[in-house]
């Protein structure tokens, strides 16, 4: 299913920008992608896709955590602590990361 995603959206990538329809075709495919950014389906996978990524990145951090203990940089090891407290900011899209 992730490599379907994957070609999908390298698909629609690549024919927005290869389009030589001009600026009127760019508009309505613009539109029809906000569209289905806003279809609740689309956002309520899309968030249960960040959940299954965030409990699979805090199972890893906590095998790399008790392999290799306390020689992380200091810098890692606080946003590993800032990721797992949940204090990250919203990213660009304007969604929180919860």
């Amino acid at each position: 299913m992730l490599y379907r995603l994957t070609f999908i959206t390298g698909a629609a990538i690549g024919y927005v920008l290869g389009a030589r329809a001009g600026r009127e075709r760019y508009e309505q495919l613009r539109a029809q992608a906000q569209k289905l950014a806003q279809n609740p389906a689309v956002r309520n996978t899309a968030e249960a896709a960040v959940l299954q990524g965030r409990q699979a990145a805090s199972k890893t951090a906590d095998k790399v955590t008790s392999r290799v203990g306390d020689h992380l940089p200091d810098a890692f090891a606080q946003k590993v602590r800032s990721l797992r407290n949940g204090s990250a900011p919203e990213d660009d899209w304007g969604t929180s990361n919860t």
